[in-house]
């Protein structure tokens, strides 16, 4: 069964109309997406339609080229929080990448993230289309660096080998055949951050079979 849950609903252009949003939102809610990202300026107009749902506001920052001041990106930041915001999609700095000016890709993003606090979620735009492989890597060690530390990141070689799917931690790894990654899911539990897969049947541990005991 598909899970809703893993899309947004998105409409970013710049000649969107306030019916077209709306649409967007009852479409959102018909389906359960997990969010509906639009520009600032409807970030009130989203906040009020999905009232009281299940389904979150995302924002876009520093959209669509990344090249905001650090500064204009954390106020823009702020505005949207205030406006009701749950989610904050960040671009990131291409040109600054490109430079060679890791540090300063990682403070741009370390910045928002601390304006995003705990509550409010930042995901960060990486701009692969204009990114080589190498600068992939990169951008992708230094967003999740940000989000999880550097102890615990996901493993950037996956962006460029798609013949798997594993995630790296400082003391575990998981491998997922890439058609399954669906099944691995971030959750927050008692404050810890934890990735998780699902062990409902066939579960083996070295080549023999256990099994979950239930609650």
């Amino acid at each position: 069964m598909l899970n809703t849950k893993l899309f947004d609903h998105t409409i970013l252009k710049a000649d969107a109309t306030e019916a077209q949003v709306a649409k967007i939102c009852d479409e959102a809610l018909a389906h359960d997406f997990a969010s509906v990202c639009v520009n600032q300026y409807y970030t009130k107009f989203v906040a009020e339609k999905l009232k009281g749902s299940d389904v979150k506001v995302c924002t876009v920052v520093g959209f669509p080229l990344g090249m905001s001041d650090t500064r204009v990106k954390a106020f823009e930041t702020r505005a949207a929080i205030e406006d009701g915001a749950q989610e904050v999609d960040m671009v990131i700095n291409v040109g600054a990448l490109k430079d060679g000016k890791y540090d300063f890709v990682r403070s741009d993003i370390q910045t928002l993230k601390e304006v995003c606090g705990k509550d409010i979620v930042l995901k960060v735009i990486i701009e692969t289309c204009l990114l080589t492989e190498e600068e992939k890597i990169l951008a992708f060690r230094d967003s999740c660096a940000t989000q999880f530390g550097d102890g615990a990141t996901l493993n950037p070689a996956n962006l460029i080998d798609s013949s798997r799917f594993e995630v790296k931690t400082a003391d575990a790894t998981i491998s997922v055949g890439p058609e399954h990654s669906y099944l691995v899911e971030t959750r927050i539990i008692d404050g810890r951050k934890y990735l998780l897969i699902p062990a409902d049947e066939d579960i083996e541990v070295n080549g023999f079979g256990v099994r979950v005991k239930g609650e």
